[in-house]
């Protein structure tokens, strides 16, 4: 039954999107002529810009296909499609375009094409979010659910029993357990391994997941071939689930299958591809919008104190190259170099500095990394090689971090892990967004660290005395 509901919701979601595309072609068009001309494109009549509409949400209904936006997504968040869905309507806003110019059949206005671009993506992620919102709480009601039989009973299976539990929103009801021995906490067991095929005939499940410990491996071959006789749905959790990637990469040699414990989704050419476009074309933007205010920084940094208006240090970058991490100077100008952090009250720090740092401002000059491909806009914070050397024997994992580019900003300094906080706290954020990393989670520090992630601790220097400070390297 779960199966055909699906397929009915595939189907009314396609045909939806279809519509609402349809419609946001048309309400751009008149927008451009009709709203802000007052008049009626001549060269191209209203039927004909309605068969254009069409012909526009048939291809953007199909690029989304492409995007994925029609595959099951029971374990994802509301609005986590978004980026996703701008993308791909700017991609079809773009073959639009191109068609416009290789066929010059139909002559519209790009400011057309961009209304159309804004309206269809705002309106379909507006749809899905409503539909995934409404189908999450449908599910946490007890309705719309997949009923599914763990296969064992020890770590693996109460990690995944508490799991489901504690995410209602994926529908997914858990009807008892299989296992050589019972445990009444775990819930109701159905019966032994052995059992299995005989449990399954009764077609009352939509999926089995397999949980067994490590020494429970023999049952594998008899488990599966149970559900196989049945065609029931397998999922299965690894031996090795505590060090499993989030997004593993799998590759084949003969029959010999290596899984790639450090693979991250920036591992992928397009994912990397698209977040170095999106870090120059950020890039470019800032430094274009904010060069008057960081002429108007540098007079400042020139008039505090003599020296240079740029400080620059040298940090560890993505592969452990290292590169000069550039900053307006907050400081006044001394014979010898620390690897150590500014502290609270530390007495190089002039007036005009300390200001800079209390607003990030002093971080500006990054965006010249971010362009020369130091840097991204959002990743873990850039380290001294000197603490690089000391921390990574004492954090696990610590020089993941450099497997991608550092950023300006990232998920844990937006989380508050900034001066003097927990470096393992920091870490364990910095590899959470490695494994977690996609566009909307990139969207989602941009904007927290714009609303709000910018201003830090630092109170700035009156009448000479200093206060609560950051460490050099926080945004």
């Amino acid at each position: 039954m779960i199966k055909k509901n699906q397929t009915i919701l595939n189907v009314i979601n396609v045909i939806s999107d279809f519509i609402i595309l349809w419609i946001s072609g048309v309400i751009a068009w008149n927008i451009r002529y009709v709203v802000l001309d007052g008049i009626l494109n001549l060269d191209l009549t209203t039927g004909e810009m309605t068969a254009y509409a069409a012909l526009f949400a048939a291809v953007n209904t199909g690029v989304l296909f492409l995007f994925r936006l029609y595959a099951p997504q029971r374990l994802k968040m509301a609005g986590s499609n978004t980026v996703r869905i701008f993308m791909a309507c700017g991609i079809c806003a773009l073959i639009l375009m191109a068609a416009m110019f290789v066929f010059r059949q139909i002559d519209m206005s790009r400011l057309a094409i961009a209304i159309g671009w804004l309206l269809c993506s705002a309106l379909i992620s507006l749809k899905h979010i409503v539909l995934h919102a409404f189908l999450h709480a449908l599910r946490s009601n007890g309705r719309n659910l997949k009923h599914f039989i763990v296969v064992g009973n020890g770590s693996y299976a109460a990690g995944y029993l508490k799991d489901v539990e504690e995410n209602t929103f994926c529908g997914i009801r858990v009807d008892g357990y299989v296992s050589a021995s019972v445990r009444p906490e775990l819930g109701e067991c159905l019966g032994s391994y052995e059992q299995l095929a005989e449990i399954l005939e009764s077609g009352l499940y939509d999926g089995i997941v397999v949980a067994l410990e490590p020494h429970e491996t023999k049952f594998l071959p008899m488990i599966l071939d149970a559900a196989d006789k049945e065609g029931t749905y397998v999922e299965m959790i690894p031996f090795f689930n505590d060090y499993y990637p989030k997004h593993p990469t799998i590759g084949v040699i003969g029959n010999t299958r290596l899984v790639d414990l450090r693979a991250t989704p920036l591992d992928n050419p397009a994912n990397a591809f698209l977040k170095r476009l999106t870090d120059i074309l950020i890039s470019v933007f800032a430094l274009v919008v904010l060069s008057p205010l960081m002429l108007l920084i540098a007079a400042g940094v020139k008039i505090s104190s003599p020296g240079p208006v740029i400080f620059k240090q040298e940090r560890m970058g993505r592969n452990k190259k290292l590169f000069n991490m550039y900053k307006f100077r907050s400081m006044r100008v001394t014979d010898s170099e620390s690897t150590g952090w500014s502290t609270d009250g530390d007495p190089r720090k002039t007036k005009f500095g300390s200001f800079i740092r209390k607003f990030s401002l002093d971080e500006l000059p990054q965006f010249f990394n971010v362009l020369r491909g130091d840097m991204s806009v959002v990743g873990p914070r850039p380290e001294i090689p000197y603490h690089i050397d000391h921390f990574k024997n004492e954090i696990p994992r610590y020089l993941v971090r450099q497997q991608v580019r550092p950023g300006i900003t990232g998920l844990a300094q937006v989380n508050g892990y900034r001066g003097d906080t927990s470096i393992a706290e920091r870490v364990k954020l910095d590899l959470e967004y490695i494994d977690d990393w996609s566009p909307e989670l990139d969207l989602k520090i941009m904007w927290s660290t714009v609303f709000g992630g910018m201003i830090n601790s630092e109170v700035v220097i009156r009448d000479g005395k200093h206060a609560k400070g950051r460490t050099d390297d926080d945004i």
